[in-house]
């Protein structure tokens, strides 16, 4: 999401319906000129509009925008689609598929920023380079599914849907708002817990974004994995991916795919690690956005009492879907769980 901004402003050429502006927002946002916060109008900041029931952040999307994206964008047949809901490792995903897309040589990955290699669609600008970009293309999304782009449902297009534990997505997403401005503040934790448990937040419910995605398994086209699979075994995980993709990769090129697909070389890449960001959009003075990389760090932030809640709601949520996920052992049950699937 944070990248089309970025580029939004430090574009002096045409990008959009009036050249030097951000188009599809209602107040534009000037995008020549110098980078700063003066450039930027104040109540693009923190402001959320609601598209078919969902909040977006008015400084990123457009409702323009997110309709040309579900009902006139041309999906391709061999477009790859890295879909997650909102930190549950896209950066991660994005990167092991530039790297299986090279071969595992890091070069691009060095060269060009990950927002122009894989762009967010459903961004004003991301929609505009997603365009542009030459097949096979490579797109990111947060979209839950019921919003994606129709044509995708009638082509031969994949999708890699990557799930994680909804206690580090939240963990994760309450330390990226205190430093992401288009974001609300996120307030307290217990007040924020609330809100995320509800659906109010950025790309709404991680239950329903999940149970909607997860309603394709078993399509020939859609691929699913977890954050927590890619930690505990990163290079088995990539042969799955390239299995699905239908890449083959000899020794040394999943050697680079893995070695450069790393947390810490995630980390070292400015192409990668958002530390092109600018302070007045992305404060990472206090908390990074490639924060720890680690599954489990909830157990450092919830209390027992949060947690017992957030079982509750997650056991209330997911009744019905007929499958397991790494992370479900994890929590007591006071019942036996659904009969687990495959993926």
């Amino acid at each position: 999401m944070l990248p089309w901004v970025i580029h939004a402003l430090r574009s002096s050429g045409p990008c959009g319906a009036e050249a030097g502006y951000l188009p599809g927002n209602q107040e534009l946002l000037p995008v020549s000129g110098a980078l700063s916060l003066a450039s930027v109008h104040p109540r693009m900041f923190k402001e959320y509009f609601q598209y078919k029931g969902i909040s977006f952040p008015r400084l990123i999307y457009s409702e323009q925008g997110l309709r040309e994206v579900e009902n006139e964008f041309q999906v391709r047949d061999d477009d790859v689609f890295n879909v997650t809901y909102q930190k549950s490792g896209t950066v991660w995903m994005l990167e092991i598929l530039s790297l299986i897309h090279s071969n595992g040589d890091p070069s691009r990955c060095r060269t060009v920023p990950n927002w122009d290699r894989g762009p967010w669609y459903e961004t004003v600008l991301g929609l505009q380079t997603a365009r542009s970009n030459q097949p096979p293309r490579l797109i990111s999304s947060h979209l839950p599914i019921q919003l994606f782009a129709k044509s995708f449902f009638q082509s031969k297009a994949k999708v890699l849907y990557t799930v994680r534990n909804p206690k580090d997505v939240f963990v994760s997403l309450y330390h990226f708002a205190q430093i992401f401005r288009p974001y609300k503040e996120p307030g307290q934790l217990d007040q924020f817990l609330e809100q995320f448990l509800e659906g109010d937040v950025p790309f709404g419910s991680w239950f329903d974004h999940v149970k909607g995605w997860m309603g394709l398994r078993g399509h020939e086209n859609f691929f699913w994995i977890s954050y927590e699979e890619l930690q505990q075994d990163l290079r088995g995980s990539v042969e799955r991916i390239c299995r699905f993709l239908g890449k083959q990769l000899d020794a040394q090129a999943m050697d680079g795919v893995v070695e450069n697909a790393s947390f810490q070389a995630m980390k070292q890449n400015k192409m990668s690690n958002f530390s092109l960001a600018p302070r007045f959009l992305l404060d990472q003075t206090h908390s990074s956005f490639l924060r720890k990389g680690i599954a489990g760090d909830w157990k450092n932030q919830l209390t027992t009492a949060q947690s017992e809640n957030f079982d509750r709601v997650y056991r209330e949520q997911m009744q019905g879907l007929e499958l397991s996920f790494p992370w479900d052992e994890l929590s007591p049950q006071p019942s036996p769980p659904p009969t687990p699937g495959g993926s």
